[in-house]
C-alpha cells in the first residue's frame, strides 16, 4: 500500500480499492479496514478497543471519521473501504465526535495518574492530552469497581478499565483460555474472571501489554520505578529454542522489569510468561558473587587471581582424556565457542551440552527446523510427537492455535493428552516405549504443508534414538518437515559452535567418570539426565564451576566456584530453533565481582596458555569466532531403554516454570498455578493396581533413589505409565528407568 500526491490516480493492484484519506490517494486490499489503511500510510487515527493482533471489537469509538457521502461520523476500525472512498480524520466532525467520545471515557475513571504504574505510558493518558477537555462538565460520582487478584502475575486495578475489552479478546482469541470476559450491561460492565481465580494462561503477562489504561499492570514491577526513569536494553530470551526478542527495562544496573520486542518472525508482539518475569531470579540470595575455594569442607571467598590459579592448577594437572567439559544449553554462543576452543587446548575431547539427554545412542544434535515458526501458522497437518508443546514453546503453541484456526489437522502422537487450546484431530496416548511404533498410524494424506514437532518429553527420553528414527522415516513417507525442538535456549548454536563431543558425550563421561570435570552454567542437583550418575561422578572428581549461582548443589561437587553473568547481564547471541542468531546486549549491572563469562574464559586460557586467547575485547574476541564441524561420536543405548523391566515406564516433561536455575529463583513464578510441585500423577487403573489413592502420598522408587510424592490420577495418562515433572530435587532421581509404586 502506497500513498501518492492526489493529483496522480494510483496504480490499483489486483484485489485492491483506491481509496483518499486527508487529501492522500492510496490503494487498499478489499476488505481491509479504514484504520488499517492508515496506519500503513503514516496518518494517525486515535484509538483504544484497536488491536492489529485482535479481533474487531468497535466499542471504544475514539476512531470515529469522517467519510464523505456517510451522514455519521463511521468507526474506522470496523469500516470496510470501498474503491473511491475519501475519508477525512481531522475535520470538524471527526475531531468533535473523538473529543465527546473522549469526554464520556474519562466520565468515570479516576484521576491517579500520579500513583498508577501506566503512568508516563498510557494511551488513554496521551490522548486526553490532544482530545480532551481541561475541565469535566459532570459532577457525578465516580463509580467504583472492586480489583480481581489475577495471581502473581498481573495487578487490576479495574475501576480504572475502559472497557476496551482488548485483555478479554487476547485471553479468548491469543492464549485460546477464555478467563477474562465482560459482567453486567450498560455503565455496570466490568471486566472480570466471574470466578474470582487467577490467570492461569502461560502467556498472562500480555494482558499488560493491551491494556491501553492502567487497570492491568505488573504486579512483580508494581510501584518500583517510573517509566522515564529505565533504560530499555535489546535483549533474548533464554529458556526455551524460540529466542522471544525482548527489552529489559534497567534503573541503575537493575532490571526491573521485561517486555516484548517486537519480531513478526519470531515471537511477534507476544512475550511468554516465563521470559517476562524470569529477571527476579538474577537477584536470588544464592547468586554468585565473589569468587570461592573449598578448603577441606568449608567454602571460603577470594580473589579472583587464587581462583583463577587454582582452576588453571586442577585443568593443567588433568588434561587430556581425564577431563571432562559439560556445558549448559543456554549459554551463548561466544562462552561455547571459547569452551570449544579451550577443550582443544586441554587436548580432551570430552565436550557436550547435551547434559539433559539420555538416549544418544544416535549421536544427535540440535538441527534447524524444517519449517520456520512463521510459516507453521500456514501449514495444513501438524504432528506433535512426545511435547507438552504448550509449557515447552508457549508462542510456538500459540502459532499452531493461529493454524487450527486456518483449517489445519493437528495429531498427537504423547504418552499424556496433555493440555492444548486448540481442537486435534486425533490422539494417540501410547507409553514411551511404542511412541516411534504408534507414529506410523498417523494418517496425513493429502496434506501440502506437514510438519513433525518432536519435544522435549520425546528428545530427553530413554527411547529418542527410536523416536527420531521413525520421524525421520514418517516424515519422508509423507513429504512433512521435520522440527525437532533444540533442548536448550542455545543447542543450536552450541552444536554449531562445536561444543559437542568427539571423544565421550555427557552420559559416558559420568559413567565413565573422568578425574575433573569444568560444569559451565549447570545446576548439578537439577539439570544432569542422571542425578545419581553425576553426583557420583562429579563428587569424586576436582570440579571447576563456572556459575551463576553458588547453589548448594554447587558447592556439594565443586572445588572452586568463578561467579559468572547471566545473558540479561553480558553481550552475547543465541542461535534459535530457525537458525537466527540473535545478539542481545548487556542490561542489568554484574552483581559483586562477577565477570562476563567469556572475560573469565580468556583469562583462564591465557593462565594455561592456550593458543586463541590473546583478544582484548569483545569485538576482538567475536572476530575470531566460526562454526565448527566436529565429528560427534554415538553413545551407548540406555539400559533401561534395552530391556522393558517390571513397573510403570516414566514420563518426564519439563515444569514450565522450573526449566533452569535462573527461572527456578524468580518468586512470582514459582508461586503461580501452573507451579504444581512434585508430584506423580497415575491412570486410575494403575493406582487403583497400585493401593495408592488420589490426593493420597506413594513411594515411588526405581533403581537410583525413591521419592515420597504427592498422587494424582488421570484418565489423560497412558496406561503403565507413570508421569513426573522435572526440575524438582524431589522427581530428580526418577527420570531414568521405570518406577514402582506403593503406597507410602
Amino acid at each position: 500500500m502506497s500513498a501518492v500526491e492526489t493529483d496522480v490516480k494510483p496504480v490499483v493492484p489486483e484485489g485492491h480499492v483506491a481509496i483518499e484519506i486527508d487529501g492522500v490517494a492510496m490503494t487498499a486490499p478489499k476488505g481491509s479496514m479504514i484504520i488499517q489503511a492508515a496506519d500503513k500510510a503514516g496518518i494517525p487515527i486515535p484509538r483504544f478497543c484497536y488491536h492489529d493482533k485482535l479481533s474487531i471489537a468497535a466499542n471504544c469509538r475514539m476512531c470515529l471519521v469522517e467519510v464523505e457521502k456517510m451522514p455519521k461520523p463511521a468507526p474506522a476500525c470496523a469500516t470496510p473501504v470501498m474503491d473511491g472512498m475519501k475519508i477525512v480524520t481531522r475535520s470538524d466532525k471527526a475531531l468533535k465526535s473523538q473529543r465527546n467520545v473522549m469526554e464520556f471515557l474519562l466520565i468515570n475513571h479516576p484521576l491517579d495518574c500520579p500513583i498508577c504504574d501506566q503512568g508516563g505510558e498510557c494511551e488513554l493518558q496521551d490522548l486526553s492530552l490532544g482530545y480532551g477537555r481541561s475541565v469535566s462538565r459532570f459532577s457525578e460520582r465516580k463509580r467504583v469497581v472492586a480489583d480481581e487478584d489475577f495471581g502473581p502475575l498481573v495487578a487490576s486495578d479495574m475501576t480504572r478499565c475502559i472497557q476496551c475489552t482488548r485483555c478479554v479478546r487476547f485471553t479468548a482469541e491469543v492464549a485460546g483460555t477464555y478467563e477474562l470476559g465482560g459482567m453486567m450491561r450498560g455503565e455496570n460492565l466490568q471486566i472480570g474472571t466471574y470466578d474470582g481465580k487467577p490467570l492461569t494462561t502461560e502467556l498472562s503477562g500480555n494482558v499488560i501489554d493491551v491494556c491501553p489504561v492502567g487497570a492491568l499492570t505488573n504486579k512483580v514491577f508494581r510501584f518500583r520505578a517510573r517509566p522515564w526513569e529505565l533504560v530499555a536494553r535489546e535483549s533474548i530470551g533464554f529458556h526455551d529454542a524460540l529466542g522471544s526478542n525482548l527489552f529489559l527495562h534497567v534503573r541503575r544496573g537493575e532490571v526491573l522489569r521485561t517486555v516484548p520486542r517486537d519480531n513478526e518472525a519470531v515471537n511477534e508482539c507476544w512475550l511468554s510468561d516465563r521470559d517476562r518475569y524470569s529477571h527476579q531470579g538474577l537477584y536470588a540470595a544464592d547468586r554468585a558473587m565473589k569468587p570461592m575455594v573449598r578448603d577441606g569442607d568449608n567454602w571460603r571467598e577470594t580473589s579472583w587471581e587464587e581462583a583463577l590459579a587454582k582452576a588453571a592448577k586442577i585443568l593443567r594437572d588433568n588434561g587430556g582424556d581425564q577431563l571432562g567439559v559439560l556445558v549448559h544449553p543456554s549459554t551463548s554462543n561466544e562462552e561455547g565457542a571459547l569452551l570449544a576452543r579451550l577443550a582443544d587446548g586441554l587436548g580432551t575431547g570430552n565436550l557436550d551440552h547435551r547434559i539433559a539427554q539420555h538416549d544418544l545412542s544416535d549421536a544427535a544434535v540440535a538441527e534447524r527446523a524444517g519449517m520456520a515458526v512463521a510459516d507453521i501458522e500456514n501449514a495444513d497437518a501438524i504432528v506433535i510427537v512426545g511435547s507438552h508443546l504448550r509449557h515447552e514453546l508457549p508462542l510456538l503453541h500459540q502459532r499452531l492455535r493461529k493454524a487450527v484456526k486456518k483449517g489445519a489437522r493437528v495429531h498427537m502422537v504423547n504418552p499424556v493428552d496433555f493440555d492444548v487450546a486448540f481442537d486435534v484431530a486425533s490422539k494417540t496416548i501410547v507409553p514411551p516405549s511404542q511412541l516411534s511404533t504408534a507414529l506410523a498410524g498417523v494418517d496425513i494424506k493429502g496434506a501440502q504443508r506437514a510438519v513433525v514437532i518432536v519435544g522435549a518429553v520425546a528428545e530427553l527420553g530413554t527411547h529418542a534414538a527410536a523416536i527420531r528414527a521413525a520421524v525421520r522415516g514418517f516424515a519422508a513417507a509423507n513429504d512433512a518437515a521435520v522440527c525437532r525442538i533444540p533442548q536448550g535456549a542455545n543447542a543450536l548454536g552450541l552444536a554449531q559452535h562445536g561444543v559437542l563431543p568427539s571423544a565421550r558425550d555427557a552420559n559416558a563421561m559420568l559413567a565413565d567418570a573422568r578425574s575433573a570435570y569444568v560444569i559451565y552454567g549447570i545446576e548439578p542437583g537439577l539439570d544432569f539426565a542422571d542425578q545419581a550418575q553425576a553426583f557420583k561422578a562429579l563428587g569424586n572428581a576436582q570440579v571447576v564451576a563456572f556459575s551463576h549461582f553458588a547453589c548448594e548443589s554447587t558447592r556439594k561437587v565443586a572445588d572452586v566456584i568463578l561467579p559468572i553473568g547471566a545473558l540479561p547481564e553480558i553481550d552475547g547471541s543465541l542461535t534459535n530453533l530457525d537458525g537466527f542468531v540473535q545478539h542481545g546486549t548487556a542490561g542489568g549491572k554484574l552483581p559483586g565481582d562477577a565477570r562476563a563469562g567469556w572475560r573469565v574464559l580468556r583469562a583462564l586460557g591465557g593462565d594455561l596458555g592456550v593458543a586463541g586467547f590473546d583478544f582484548t575485547d569483545y569485538a576482538g574476541m567475536r572476530a575470531g569466532l566460526s562454526e565448527r564441524n566436529v565429528q560427534v561420536v554415538k553413545g551407548g543405548v540406555p539400559p533401561h531403554a534395552q530391556v522393558h523391566g517390571a513397573g510403570l515406564e516414566v514420563v518426564a516433561s519439563q515444569a514450565i516454570y522450573r526449566s533452569d536455575a535462573t527461572v527456578r529463583r524468580a518468586a512470582a513464578l514459582q508461586a503461580h498455578p501452573l507451579t504444581l510441585g512434585a508430584r506423580v500423577v497415575l491412570h486410575p487403573e494403575d493406582a487403583g493396581e497400585a493401593g495408592v489413592h488420589p490426593d493420597g502420598v506413594a513411594k515411588v522408587s526405581n533403581a537410583t533413589g525413591t521419592a515420597t510424592l504427592p498422587v494424582a490420577t488421570s484418565d489423560k495418562v497412558a496406561r503403565g505409565t507413570a508421569w513426573v515433572e522435572s526440575g524438582y530435587g524431589a522427581t530428580a532421581a526418577l527420570l531414568t528407568g521405570n518406577v514402582e509404586v506403593r503406597r507410602a
